[in-house]
């Protein structure tokens, strides 16, 4: 399989590592301490991370924090107590990691955060979420106009407790409105992240008013369970378009696959921030000057273009790296959590 040959940070190819990799000196040993490791997203960041590692020949560890912000303070310390050159963390919270940031710096340690900021932080890798709700909105008025009759009633599977998935729901809207005008959300519910709690107020919000005819989850599991609320509720989809976001496993292949109305995913690749994470390690280390925010790309994938970017064998799905680096991260985010 080839790997990644070129990078592009914040929209730019601009790091010098990335030309220079070959010569770089790289560290021996990076830590990674993961926020929550059963969770099929982050289970394909360290495919990544590893993937890229191997290739330079970087012994790469593991820790899983499982939600416990003691935990993953635990883990951080004897991480560095061991020695490591490059601490990797993807935050349980700001105010846990801050501190570590803190005595990372005392101690000459880079720190690479994934996926949320923290203050005092050198550098993050994450995605741009209002971006990737914005495309996949585009993507969801075209869809609209040719087979909704160009009508847009949305029911909203967010999660109002994170910006980042707030931007992705008002991004979703904002990209929805630029094709089709008068479109509406009819629910804005909070299905907390996960199946169960979506196709609960899902299916409550269902039974007071069905007029939708869109479905959009933040995550791939709150579209599952607002579409599972529909389902349940006897209504068939001829007239329904799901869009999930994500691209987190298997899951949105298979619904893709398999259900009629789930024609848009706001992919995010994971295994890609995972690979472009550990390349901003191995830059970190060798004193590269980073932005602040590396932006890794997403794309609303539509139909069968999922198979542009994965295939599948078993439960096993593969990225294709080729095609998958040929997407250009955004310079900015269109906007971020400090616009809220």
């Amino acid at each position: 399989m080839k790997r990644l040959n070129h990078m592009l940070f914040g929209g730019v190819a601009a790091l010098a590592l990335t030309a220079g990799l070959a010569v770089a000196e790289t560290p021996e040993r990076i830590g990674y301490i993961v926020n929550y490791a059963t969770h099929e997203w982050y289970q394909n960041v360290i495919k990544g991370m590893q993937d890229r590692a191997d290739e330079l020949g970087i012994q790469l560890e593991v820790r899983d924090a499982n939600l416990d912000v003691a935990r993953q303070i635990a883990a951080a310390e004897d991480f560095m107590a061991q020695g490591v050159d490059v601490l990797i963390i993807t935050p349980v919270n700001e105010e846990g990691v801050v501190q570590l940031l803190r005595r990372a710096g005392e101690e000459g340690l880079p720190v690479v955060l994934e996926g949320n900021p923290v203050r005092g932080m050198t550098t993050m890798v994450a995605i741009c979420d209002y971006d990737t709700g914005y495309h996949a909105g585009v993507a969801a008025g075209a869809h609209a106009m040719e087979h909704l009759g160009g009508e847009a009633r949305v029911m909203n599977v967010g999660l109002p407790l994170l910006s980042a998935t707030v931007l992705r729901s008002m991004g979703f809207m904002d990209g929805l409105q630029t094709v089709i005008p008068d479109a509406v959300m009819v629910h804005d519910l909070d299905g907390g992240g996960n199946p169960d709690r979506s196709l609960e107020v899902s299916a409550a919000a269902l039974a007071q008013n069905a007029e939708i005819n869109i479905i959009y989850g933040i995550n791939d599991s709150s579209a599952q369970g607002g579409l599972q609320a529909w389902k349940a509720s006897g209504r068939d989809q001829d007239n329904l378009l799901v869009v999930g976001t994500g691209g987190e496993g298997l899951a949105f292949i298979n619904a893709m696959e398999t259900e009629p109305a789930w024609r848009i995913e706001a992919a995010m690749f994971p295994e890609k921030v995972g690979f472009t994470t550990l390349d901003a390690a191995v830059a970190l280390f060798n004193g590269e000057d980073l932005p602040e925010h590396i932006v890794s790309p997403t794309a609303p994938m539509v139909g069968d273009e999922w198979q542009q970017f994965y295939s599948v064998e078993g439960d096993v799905r593969t990225i294709n790296w080729d095609n998958v680096n040929q997407l250009e991260a955004p310079a900015a985010c269109m906007m971020t959590a400090a616009d809220l």
